[in-house]
């Protein structure tokens, strides 16, 4: 069940759809919610930042936590006209640290939501990408173009036999519980093909059915590189309102880089997409 949200508040964007969106599903399952906006320096060489002069810098940084404020306070006037619980916090981190902050305070909430990166305004994708494997929960990213409010009219999950597939699909129970379509999706290439009769998804299928969802299945064919644009022409022939899947990544250094379909989606999603590793 989904009791408490959080979610990180825009001040760049030229609206704040992941807070609208964060509002609409605390109050579908009658949740806390909790924003948290950032204000944060540039990443900026040493010998430009001692070329700054003080009085510009500290300028720069009272403009960027007023409209951090800004951003606080229009969260405030809608969530408290719709919700009984709310709160806020405003976070002062380099950009760097910004995405450990958030992933960590995440950990404490039943659901993270964070807007896609808008190109030339807003990006998070290292917050994304921080979250999705920090916080050990499931996150829901919102399209920056996003309008509507939460709506589960049809979910697509996306299937293919591996565990952060299956962790997505456990998470999202309390939003496939409440849709009116569920469809699940294999995408059949050469890495599903070879993981054995399961990921045709009958048996998830079963297991779904055993939490009162009813779910139609669909298999389509398509190449490795293929699977973001397979994923979303279902979507848009479905008029699916919102995807489930697995974030895939690998570590390379001690840090985790996004696998391609994962990256795709996130770069190319037309709705909101639930998330987990």
């Amino acid at each position: 069940m989904i009791k408490d949200v959080i979610v990180k508040l825009e001040h760049k964007a030229s609206s704040d759809p992941a807070a609208d969106y964060a509002i609409s599903i605390a109050e579908m399952f009658d949740a806390h919610i909790a924003g948290h906006a950032f204000t944060c320096d540039p990443l900026l060489p040493s010998y430009v930042v001692a070329q700054f002069p003080p009085d510009l810098a500290a300028e720069m940084k009272a403009r960027r936590r007023d409209a951090a404020q800004i951003a606080i306070d229009r969260f405030e006037a809608t969530a408290k006209g719709r919700l009984r619980s709310t709160e806020h916090q405003l976070h002062e981190a380099s950009e760097g640290d910004a995405p450990v902050v958030f992933s960590t305070a995440a950990r404490r909430f039943d659901l993270c939501v964070i807007m896609q990166s808008e190109p030339d305004r807003v990006d998070n994708d290292a917050m994304i990408e921080a979250s999705l494997f920090g916080s050990g929960r499931q996150i829901n990213i919102v399209p920056y173009i996003q309008r509507d409010r939460m709506r589960l009219d049809c979910v697509v999950c996306c299937w293919d036999g591996s565990r952060p597939a299956a962790r997505a699909f456990n998470d999202a129970l309390p939003f496939l519980s409440k849709a009116s379509a569920v469809k699940i999706l294999i995408v059949s290439n050469e890495k599903t093909t070879s993981g054995g009769r399961e990921v045709r998804g009958v048996e998830m299928a079963r297991h779904l059915a055993r939490h009162d969802i009813k779910v139609d299945i669909k298999t389509t064919v398509a190449s490795d590189i293929g699977v973001t644009d397979a994923i979303l022409s279902y979507v848009a022939d479905s008029s699916a309102t919102m995807i489930v899947m697995g974030g895939y990544g690998h570590s390379r250094l001690r840090e985790f880089i996004l696998g391609g379909a994962t990256r795709g989606i996130l770069s190319s999603m037309t709705v909101p997409v639930l998330m987990s590793h």
